[in-house]
């Protein structure tokens, strides 16, 4: 049994992937199954997706690095007020 699946998308995106669908010799909707029956025989989205979580260790240990470097070397700003000053001011 076939079921109607329907999403919202923005033209630009949609026109890029139809290109390249059809360079594929496939059409939106084949591909579009082609992704689903990936992610079902996976039980993963088949391309990396990063948000720190999912960082390389080394990635995620030179960004603890940087915090804790800016949080005992860097500005602070009293508020939002200030901050916005100092970003605005003139570099002479």
């Amino acid at each position: 049994m076939n079921t109607t699946l329907q999403i919202r998308i923005d033209k630009k995106t949609k026109d890029a992937a139809q290109k390249t669908f059809r360079s594929m010799g496939l059409d939106m909707s084949s591909g579009v199954k082609l992704y689903l029956t990936q992610v079902m025989h996976t039980n993963t989205i088949p391309f990396p997706i990063f948000s720190f979580d999912n960082l390389p260790r080394e990635k995620k240990l030179a960004l603890v690095k940087e915090s804790k470097w800016a949080l005992k070397h860097g500005k602070r700003y009293a508020t939002v007020q200030e901050l916005h000053a100092d970003i605005l001011k003139d570099p002479d």
